[in-house]
């Protein structure tokens, strides 16, 4: 699932994976589950780490754990943070204009020919 920010929001429009920032003491699987369920009011269910990268952001780095997850497919949501979402298939993820920390993985995820394996 991708999510667009919202026009309101630093880097808006950029498109990004979901979560969020891992509080002291959080596992991030944890902070996954407890930032989807803050910003899309769903919950997940983590899975496995699938990619950790450091990507520099003007003078930061930041680095990004995407972790894979089980949701519900979902047909509407809403959020303050993001203003659309899309449920992508191989071949369609490296399509959108992606926010800088989430291309490693975009990348990863664009070689794959099925999703529905790296789950198991």
């Amino acid at each position: 699932m991708a999510c667009r920010r919202a026009s309101h929001k630093v880097y808006a429009g950029k498109w990004e994976f979901p979560g969020g920032k891992v509080d002291a003491d959080e596992h991030p699987h944890s902070a996954l589950i407890r930032e989807i369920k803050e910003e899309l009011g769903f919950d997940c269910h983590a899975i496995r780490t699938f990619d950790i990268s450091d990507t520099s952001v003007g003078k930061q780095t930041i680095r990004l754990e995407t972790i894979l997850c089980r949701a519900p497919l979902l047909l509407s949501m809403k959020s303050t943070d993001h203003d659309e979402f899309r449920w992508l298939n191989p071949g369609e993820v490296a399509s959108l204009d992606w926010a800088g920390p989430d291309w490693p993985a975009v990348m990863l995820l664009d070689q794959m020919e099925e999703f529905d394996k790296l789950l198991g």
